[in-house]
């Protein structure tokens, strides 16, 4: 089937409001369509699967290989990737992973997402150069949003008419359409209990001004899907928490690991579930901060957490990293009492930004391979002892302080893992 990539000249465009409304407009006319997402995100892939009720993949051009990238993309379906930051935005020096990387390895159209709100004429020249900024990335079209009259549109459409690329839609300025945020991106689409009446609002908005049938026959069809390199399962039977707490946990990654045989198990810590019996217990990043006192108040969890570590390996990423800890600090500066079972202390009364691209090399722990991952949160470490987990570099492959923390069954790290390295 055919895909399309919308992108925008820099963050805070409208990308995800459009994607969003797009996706829920063509599923309702009976499309069938599914989103993508670039780059290492949790929480936008959500929402895509609310608007149009299939799953949602990331699609990762700095930590993902071609082929990895070429047989996630594969489908039935007409695929829509909403792009991340800018268009050519990506890891520092040279802005590897950037959106237009999805474009040449998947040969795929681009759709500029422009908010036109605070311009007129000028609209010509940006759009203009971006699309003679790289002849292997092809601006098919464009979205303006943001558009504050008919006047506007006028004049915006005027401007852009000598370049020949088409003007899909226009969309109204709309602050009812604005989706709510804290620190770490949007509020998560589960936590949303107005989301349907939402996304039909923006299909609604969008379906009085897209050309639908010019915007579909501009997508392009996508690669066959090769071989791909899978990240080995870390055990066999694999206990996941999830729940709003520990939602950060790649589809990818869990596929990867039933494709290869191994059992997997959900549970939640915010219910309070015992931990089922596994080879592996694995707590996800998320929002722990925000449950913190809940958390700590989970007896059965917790319980069952420190009975397991005695002979079951247990994982922990970012937010499961901090739960492993000693106590967690929340942004009122109360601390929470955690699991205990590494010499861990994390704060986030004061909040600091670590974020990046990294390479780990395991020095210990479930996993026995390379791996690529990302760094995205805002929780300082107040006190760390022991043994480290992992090796790190940069995106640049500069040399970092080893991350994370091993004791005995135990490990974690603020790192993300999105894939085995290539």
């Amino acid at each position: 089937m055919n895909g399309l990539i919308l992108a925008a000249p820099s963050s805070g465009a409208g990308k995800t409001t459009v994607t969003l409304a797009l996706l829920r407009l063509l599923a309702r006319e009976g499309i069938t369509v599914r989103g993508a997402k670039s780059g290492p995100d949790y929480i936008d892939p959500r929402f895509h699967e609310a608007a149009c009720g299939a799953p949602c993949v990331n699609l990762d051009a700095w930590a993902m290989s071609p082929a990895r990238i070429k047989a996630l993309a594969s489908g039935p379906e007409t695929l829509v990737i909403e792009g991340a930051m800018g268009l050519f935005d990506g890891a520092p020096p040279d802005g590897q992973g950037a959106v237009a990387d999805l474009a040449r390895i998947l040969d795929l159209p681009v759709i500029l997402v422009v908010d036109a709100g605070r311009m007129a004429q000028s609209v010509a020249p940006l759009v203009a150069g971006f699309a003679a900024h790289d002849p292997q990335v092809r601006i098919a079209g464009v979205i303006l949003n943001n558009v504050g009259s008919d006047r506007h549109e006028t004049m915006l459409r005027r401007a852009l008419a000598p370049l020949n690329l088409p003007v899909l839609a226009a969309l109204r300025r709309a602050p009812r359409l604005a989706l709510p945020s804290r620190h770490l991106g949007l509020v998560q689409a589960e936590e949303r209990g107005d989301l349907d009446t939402f996304l039909d609002r923006a299909a609604d908005a969008l379906a009085d001004t897209l050309d639908r049938e010019i915007l579909l026959a501009l997508s392009r069809p996508l690669p066959a899907a090769p071989d791909q390199p899978r990240l080995p399962p870390p055990a066999q039977v694999i206990a996941v928490a999830r729940d709003r707490a520990f939602a950060f946990c790649y589809p990818h990654l869990l596929a990867d690991w039933r494709a290869q045989g191994a059992e997997l198990t959900f549970f939640s810590p915010l219910a309070d579930d015992p931990i089922p019996a596994a080879d592996l217990i694995y707590l996800p990043g998320g929002y722990p901060e925000l449950h913190a006192g809940r958390l700590a108040a989970s007896s059965t969890f917790i319980t069952s957490l420190r009975n397991a570590s005695q002979n079951t390996e247990i994982f922990g990423e970012c937010g499961g990293y901090m739960v492993l800890g000693k106590g967690l600090t929340d942004a009122e500066g109360t601390r929470h009492q955690m699991a205990g079972l590494l010499p861990l202390a994390t704060s986030f009364a004061n909040r600091k930004l670590h974020l990046g691209y990294r390479h780990l090399t395991p020095l210990g722990g479930p996993f026995r391979t390379r791996l690529t991952a990302h760094e995205f949160h805002y929780a300082t470490t107040v006190a760390a002892e022991g043994p480290p987990l992992f090796a790190a570099t940069d995106a640049a492959g500069a040399k970092l302080p080893d991350m994370g923390l091993i004791l005995g069954r135990v490990s974690g790290s603020f790192a993300h893992v999105i894939d085995c390295a290539f």
